[in-house]
């Protein structure tokens, strides 16, 4: 990564957030003070309950969102990519972290002060509604994963998940979902416990819906899987 790609002003990533509502002077403000880092798989941005003093903008990589149940299950809420800003809502609100990010492959973060976005809030109005209806679409993702759990049975939340796996993610060369979930981060993601995934899997591949080799899984019948997603 060069110098220049790294300088927020010239980072293609900004424009898949709130970043893009900053003005050329605040983002040259904001690249003088951020730091870059690597999070390799495995290793977590920040806990739930931690206090922030930044946020974290992912350039290369994914990252699982989870919450600690009261009976110690990680309930996965969402899976981000390239381009998403993790902790606003944290920060904004003065608060500790409800949620925790740990990275699932090798990432790219970059982490931008608290005082600095304090300042472009303060005096950039178009920023702040950019802030806002960023959360306000987090809200929408998070009441449709509590509609879907109360709603729709494993199977279903399971095939809406492969889904949702592979219209963000994509597909590799040989048709497998690039993003590859372990079978319990696939059971935390859907709220169900890892042997009811394992099995819910094993009959989507013996009805044909699937196909899988070790952790890849590839759609084999996306016309069936939406019918069973719409319980039709």
């Amino acid at each position: 990564m060069s110098h220049l790609e790294r300088r927020c002003e010239n980072c293609i990533v900004r424009q898949l957030n709130s970043l893009k509502a900053l003005k050329k002077e605040e983002l040259k403000r904001i690249s003088d003070s951020k730091i870059s880092k690597i999070i390799k798989k495995g290793e977590s941005i920040f806990r739930e309950g931690e206090k922030l003093n930044g946020v974290f903008c992912i350039q290369n990589g994914v990252s699982k969102l989870s919450k600690m149940s009261d009976n110690g299950k990680d309930q996965i809420v969402k899976i981000v990519a390239k381009g998403e800003i993790l902790g606003q809502r944290s920060v904004i609100s003065d608060q500790s972290t409800n949620l925790s990010a740990v990275a699932l492959n090798d990432m790219t973060v970059c982490f931008i002060p608290k005082i600095e976005l304090s300042k472009s809030l303060d005096e950039n109005t178009q920023f702040t509604q950019a802030i806002l209806k960023q959360m306000a679409q987090d809200l929408k993702v998070a009441d449709d994963v509590i509609v879907s759990m109360a709603q729709k049975s494993v199977r279903q939340r399971i095939a809406e998940a492969l889904m949702y796996l592979r219209d963000n993610f994509g597909v590799d060369e040989e048709g497998y979902i690039s993003m590859t979930l372990s079978r319990e981060d696939i059971a935390n993601v859907v709220g169900t416990a890892k042997e009811a995934c394992i099995r819910t899997l094993s009959s989507f591949k013996k009805d044909q819906l699937i196909s899988a080799t070790g952790k890849r899984i590839k759609i084999e019948n996306e016309k069936a899987l939406y019918n069973l997603i719409e319980g039709l």
